[in-house]
């Protein structure tokens, strides 16, 4: 058909008719013929008509045909306006009517006048014609120059709205308007309605997401909602004026009755209608306006329908069922059923979409906060991750307790999904920026960076990642010209973000080395400046420490110290000077008194970093302990007593005599005996000299002596700074460094005798000092092995872990054999290399090289440990269980399948760390190697029967066994080895199915029996001959026994899975229902006449194991996602390459059949 432009304007100089093909026989105009809404074509002017115009006009004049409808234009003589209305049988009357009446066969006519100057001239008769080809045909009665516009009818059809609608190009807008256009000028509206609903009921039984099925629904959630009013909210007396009068009416006809129709539906069995039905209310909702209000009691009965459906076993229903309850929730009430319904979802859904679903709709509170916080722990990543998202865009970083605000920040940066940290890092933390104008030390102040630290610091570096170099450097915080922060105003935040600034600098190397030049001075400097800091550092009385402001002070002290010593590993100690400036300050602040203790350990972790080789490690830790332990003192001596009263009375002979011979003197100087007063003179003089020496010595014994001398402390404080800088040595040398003479003099002047000291901090520190420094020398370990059992068993707990971690750590190094070697062995062997040491002790115990008596010892105290009541010491005893097992140390099922039990075991549901440890453990340990899988298969039965008999008032019976299977089961499949396994080769799952035959076979009425029968059905069996016919005799042998009908069915599948090529292809040839071998049709074309013969039997079979691979509700339900719209059923025969080829096309909806086969139906 040509295009009516070329008619027009090609050939016809005068119009004379116009043709045009309609659509199906209906008063359509044909797309394909070039005529669509919107367009026109218009007949150019030409000369030889020019002059059959009135004078003066040379105007255009129309002709206009609308899609779908006649009508007529007739202009006022008094106005000369055109006025357009459809024809009728009065011509005073525009009534609309597609059926009109009068004229030859039912034709249509109507007359459009056109309007030149002041007079009317004669209009062109337009005729529809009925025949089967319908054609409209144009007479023009007068041969006028006009120009002809040709546009689409404004009102279309209902049919072929729905199919429009199904493409995506098409405008909905467009179609909302033209189909709106014809409802309002409809009087009677049921049967719209009725035709409306017939056409919406071809997409509501599709399930799948159909891009045609999605254009539909889309289409009449918009159509639908144009109905509702709109508000205006600019005047608020108008607006209550307005609702007022609202109230009394009732909501639109059409939007009642399409709520009403979709509330019956949601009842309905189909889960499709159920999921289209709860789809359509919730963009029906979502369609409408922000201020758009409904009837009270269609909210009701909504809320209700939706409250129903979101318990529906299809996760898709309940999908949809949420997000239709968005605009129906109140926050504000805290008896809201709907806010109720979410956080119940959130608690218990076990699809993941579902989750997810309501955690994009839920309105925040301090109701819902706690459960969306508990989403971001959530096992699925997307879960997670809009958990995150949900908390930048929605929550305030004020709503949140410091507590939350760490929590978020350390789960997230450390979540085993990249984009979990991705999303923390880029909205979470810029979206609490935000709201703090940008401020990073408020930031750091929000989330209390004393307790916090480690996160603080992870914090600011996800936070500097993210930053312009110029910018960091801009914010580098209050460093004066020396490049320190003044101790005035010295903040936790402040140090703190200097800290993480300077690290994440020097962790750029070389393109990070300028810009720490400006934030951080040189290591001389730096030195002088911590010294200070440090030397002012307050010490508090007994009765400051009672005051919990000064406790304050000096702790907030002591975190800025811990800060300022982290960033010595930040100078650049390359310069010899420098180097040796710091290590002086940090030598003098470990000998310092006052220096706190809590600072002792990352001192010495930085000075021994400093220090490259070991054996100076040692001299220069072992002097500053003797210094510390046996500081030099200046000492009085104190005076005698006996000797000072000895001392005063030789003093008073000498006077007495020194007097008696200056009488004599005196006298023999009167009696002029010169002679004798000569001798009397020299005595005075010599008594005089004794008297000066008595003297002398008197004073000498009368001064204090002050001497230099060592006084050994033993008050704990002391002790435990000692140990502490023992240990860190002990734990910065390498583990080859064998122990030295240096070493030992420090084991038994300060460590072994610290083991019997009664402060229970200094015993710890000991038993830590003695664990780690036996892991340097085999003797050691030996003699003191023993030591550190007793002290793990009879010590406090904390202490008891502590022993508990040496001797793992011991045996984990060393092996079970350490304690079957004596002195002696060792003497005998001295060739033997380290490595061969190494490989007798991992294999000890499978050589029986392990004395039984002190391995079974060990063991029986680990287990015992493992039940014990102190959540501390059975964590610590099941990692270090879950270390020996999977370093093969220890081989044990047994111990095995306690780590299991105690896994699901209820009791240990709050010890996170116990969950997470032996969560990761498992799978490691059973995808290392297939021995470990062997193991794993030796405890499934004693694990199930544990659970099996379980006590009512056990905590074990409350585990799922079923779960507890499945766990084994997946455990030991031969795919999850990380090394290739042969399927020739004889699996771990062929022992394990022989094991749960030969235990059915035991008591094929034990209620376990449907357990075992199912979990059959689950394993991956290998094609081993011998294994499969031993299996397919125990199956034989249970068909006979068992009586429960389930059971049959699973092992009666199990056999019909087991049987020989040929014989499976002679079965399954005449049955559909049962799952075909990869061989079957070779089987099946060689030997037709037998797959015939026996098609009886596989018949049967195939109803006996019908049952047998249907998948549970409860698994359909769990594993089902929005993206998965229809149930996946098990394929039960192998498609061939035409039904491949068909369920492809089948993809691409179109509802257009199913409604036009409807149509042909009626």
């Amino acid at each position: 058909m040509k295009n009516p432009t070329e008619i027009v304007s090609g050939s016809y100089a005068c119009i004379s008719s116009l043709r045009a093909q309609t659509l199906s026989g209906e008063r359509h105009l044909e797309e394909s013929g070039g005529i669509s809404a919107g367009l026109s074509w218009c007949v150019p002017v030409t000369a030889p008509f020019s002059s059959c115009l009135p004078p003066g006009d040379r105007g255009g004049h129309t002709l206009e045909v609308h899609r779908g409808r006649a009508c007529a234009s007739r202009a006022c003589p008094c106005c000369q306006q055109m006025y357009m209305f459809p024809y009728s049988n009065r011509e005073d009357e525009g009534v609309q009517s597609d059926h009109l009446s009068g004229g030859q066969g039912g034709e249509r006519r109507v007359y459009l006048w056109n309007i030149t100057g002041d007079s009317c001239w004669r209009g062109a008769l337009l005729q529809w014609c009925p025949a089967p080809a319908a054609v409209l045909r144009l007479e023009v009665h007068n041969k006028l120059n006009l120009t002809l516009k040709m546009t689409a009818d404004n009102e279309i059809e209902l049919k072929e709205a729905f199919q429009r609608a199904q493409k995506g190009h098409n405008n909905k807008a467009k179609l909302v308007a033209s189909l709106k256009s014809r409802y309002n000028k409809l009087e009677d509206k049921t049967l719209f309605h009725e035709e409306f609903v017939h056409y919406l009921k071809y997409a509501m039984i599709v399930y799948k997401r159909e891009p045609a099925v999605e254009n539909v629904i889309d289409f009449v959630a918009k159509f639908a909602a144009s109905f509702q009013p709109a508000h205006n909210t600019e005047d608020e007396q108008q607006q209550e004026e307005e609702e007022e009068e609202e109230d009394d009416e009732d909501d639109h006809p059409f939007l009642s009755f399409i709520f009403n129709f979709l509330l019956e539906s949601h009842k309905a069995n189909s889960h499709a209608v159920r999921f289209r039905a709860c789809q359509l209310i919730n963009k029906l909702l979502g369609s409408m306006a922000e201020n758009a209000q409904i009837d009270d009691d269609l909210f009701d009965r909504i809320h209700q329908a939706m409250l129903v459906r979101v318990t529906d076993k299809f996760p898709n229903v309940r999908i949809q069922a949420a997000l239709a309850m968005t605009r129906l929730q109140q926050p504000k009430d805290p008896d809201c059923p709907t806010i109720n319904a979410y956080m119940l979802i959130l608690e218990n859904d076990s699809n993941a979409e579902v989750r997810r679903a309501v955690l994009s709709c839920v309105a925040m509170s301090p109701q819902t906060l706690p459960k969306i916080l508990k989403r971001t722990r959530d096992i699925k990543e997307n879960v997670r991750k809009l958990a995150y998202q949900v908390l930048a865009e929605k929550v305030h970083i004020k709503a949140l307790t410091i507590a939350q605000r760490v929590g978020l920040l350390q789960q997230g940066l450390h979540d085993t999904s990249e984009s979990v940290r991705e999303v923390v890092c880029s909205r979470l933390l810029p979206a609490w920026l935000l709201r703090l104008d940008g401020n990073v030390i408020e930031l750091l102040h929000r989330l209390d960076v004393e307790n916090c630290a480690e996160t603080a610091m992870e914090t600011l570096k996800a936070i500097f990642k993210t930053m312009p170099t110029e910018e960091l450097l801009q914010n580098r915080g209050q460093l004066d010209n020396r490049k320190v922060i003044p101790e005035d105003s010295m903040t936790c935040e402040n140090v703190l973000y200097w800290r993480a600034l300077c690290e994440f600098l020097k962790s750029k190397g070389d393109d990070g080395e300028e810009m720490l030049e400006q934030v951080l001075p040189d290591a001389a400097t730096y030195a002088d400046y911590l010294s200070g800091f440090l030397k002012a550092a307050p010490v508090l009385t007994e009765e400051q420490r009672a005051d919990f402001n000064q406790l304050e002070l000096v702790m907030t002290k002591e975190f800025i110290s811990q800060q300022l010593i982290h960033l010595i590993g930040c100078l650049d100690t390359n310069e010899e000077g420098g180097r040796k400036r710091v290590l002086a300050v940090l030598q003098e602040m470990l000998a310092l008194p006052q220096t706190p203790s809590s600072l002792v350990s990352l001192l010495t972790e930085k000075l021994l970093a400093l220090i490259p080789d070991d054996p100076r490690r040692i001299q220069t830790v072992a002097e500053i302990i003797s210094d510390v332990r046996e500081p030099i003192t200046e000492a009085s001596q104190p005076v005698d007593e006996n000797t000072s009263r000895r001392q005063q009375v030789q003093l008073a002979e000498v006077k007495v005599r020194i007097m008696e011979a200056k009488q004599a003197l005196e006298d023999s100087i009167a009696a002029q005996d010169f002679s004798r007063a000569a001798e009397l003179k020299d005595s005075i003089a010599g008594l005089e000299n004794h008297r000066n020496q008595v003297l002398q010595e008197i004073a000498k014994s009368n001064q204090a002596v002050d001497k230099e001398v060592r006084i050994e402390k033993n008050d704990p404080e002391t002790l435990l700074r000692c140990l502490t800088m023992c240990a860190e040595l002990l734990k910065q040398m390498n583990i080859k460094t064998r122990t030295g003479p240096t070493i030992s003099a420090l084991m038994s002047s300060l460590i072994l005798p610290c083991i019997a000291n009664a402060h229970p901090a200094v015993r710890n520190m000991a038993v830590v000092c003695l664990g780690t420094c036996t892991l340097h020398s085999k003797e050691l370990a030996k003699t003191h092995l023993v030591l550190l059992l007793q002290i793990a068993q009879l010590d406090e707990v904390k202490i008891r872990i502590s022993a508990l971690r040496a001797i793992i750590d011991l045996l984990l190094l060393f092996g079970f054999q350490l304690l079957s070697e004596t002195a002696s062995t060792q003497t005998a062997q001295p060739t033997q290399s380290p490595d061969k040491q190494e490989a007798d002790a991992a294999t000890a115990e499978d050589k029986g090289d392990t004395p039984e008596d002190t391995a079974q010892s060990i063991l029986v105290m680990f287990s015992e440990f493992l039940d014990s009541e102190v959540s501390d010491l059975r964590t610590e005893t099941a990692e270090g269980l879950a270390k020996l097992m999977y370093m093969g140390r220890i081989s044990s099922a047994k111990m095995l399948s306690r780590l299991v039990l105690l896994w699901y075991n209820p009791v240990t549901e709050d010890d996170v760390c116990l969950r997470h440890c032996l969560g990761v453990f498992f799978q490691l340990y059973a995808c290392e190697s297939r021995s470990h899988q062997e193991v794993v298969e030796e405890s499934f039965l004693p694990t199930v029967r544990t659970l099996l008999n379980a006590p009512a008032t056990s905590p074990l019976a409350e585990v799922d066994i079923n779960n507890v299977v499945e766990l084994l089961v997946e455990l030991t499949r031969p795919s999850v080895l990380i090394k290739p396994w042969a399927n020739t080769e004889v699996s771990v799952h062929d022992y394990l199915a022989v094991r749960m035959c030969g235990e059915m076979l035991k008591d094929p009425t034990a209620p376990e029996v449907r357990l075992y029968a199912k979990t059959l059905s689950n394993l991956e069996l290998s094609r081993e001959e011998t294994t499969r016919e031993d299996l397919t005799t125990l199956l034989q042998q249970l068909v006979q026994e068992v009586k429960d009908r389930v059971c049959l069915r699973a092992l009666e599948k199990m056999l019909h899975q087991l049987v020989d090529s040929k014989e499976q292809a002679e079965v399954l040839s005449a049955s559909a229902l049962q799952p075909l071998d990869v061989n079957a049709d070779e089987a099946a074309t060689e030997d037709p006449s037998k797959s015939a013969k026996r098609a009886k039997r596989g018949q049967r079979k195939a109803c006996t194991a019908k049952g047998g691979r249907k998948p549970s509700r409860k698994a359909e339900s769990s594993e089902e996602s929005d993206g998965e719209n229809v149930p996946e059923s098990v394929p039960v025969v192998r498609p061939s390459r035409r039904a491949k080829t068909a369920a492809l096309e089948k993809t691409k909806l179109d509802l257009n059949p199913l409604i036009n086969q409807e149509a042909n139906v009626s």
